[in-house]
């Protein structure tokens, strides 16, 4: 059976690594964001500016699981059919982070369709380890970590 959608696992990764913060924040990069990572308002579309009013948490969460979904629907549409629940839920946390477009040109997702277990994976997925040219140690640790559910 396909995966197609993250299951609580998967949510739960993605909320634990973006955290949620309710009102307009600079991120590490200085982009102005919002709830678990969003930089636009997946309603309207548009972006999060600092001067935005805070959200709530149900706002934050209706908002993290509509913007789950294009990471989703990238992962399904250009990932293997036979991978597992746990790769998709560590996919999904990945492109989530670095985007669809960064996921589809990423050496990760080229190895995952070659060969689901391949031993380079690991050192792939850490290739995703800076912000604004700077090693980054959260992104190393989340990286580490997305890779441990993969496998796992």
């Amino acid at each position: 059976m396909e995966i197609t959608q993250l299951d609580q696992a998967g949510l739960a990764l993605i909320k634990e690594f973006e955290g949620c913060i309710l009102k307009p924040y600079l991120d590490s990069v200085k982009i102005p964001t919002i709830g678990y990572g969003q930089t636009y308002y997946p309603a309207t579309g548009a972006k999060v500016t600092i001067n935005d009013p805070a959200i709530t948490q149900d706002q934050a969460d209706q908002m993290f699981l509509a913007m789950v979904k294009p990471y989703e629907l990238a992962v399904y549409s250009t990932s293997r059919d036979d991978i597992t629940q746990n790769n998709f839920n560590a996919l999904v946390s990945f492109t989530y982070n670095i985007g669809t477009n960064g996921f589809k040109n990423s050496t990760v997702l080229k190895l995952v369709n070659q060969n689901i277990a391949d031993e380079r994976l690991k050192a792939a997925f850490l290739m995703w380890v800076k912000a604004g040219g700077k090693t980054i140690q959260g992104l190393v640790n989340r990286r580490s970590r997305e890779y441990q559910v993969y496998i796992s």
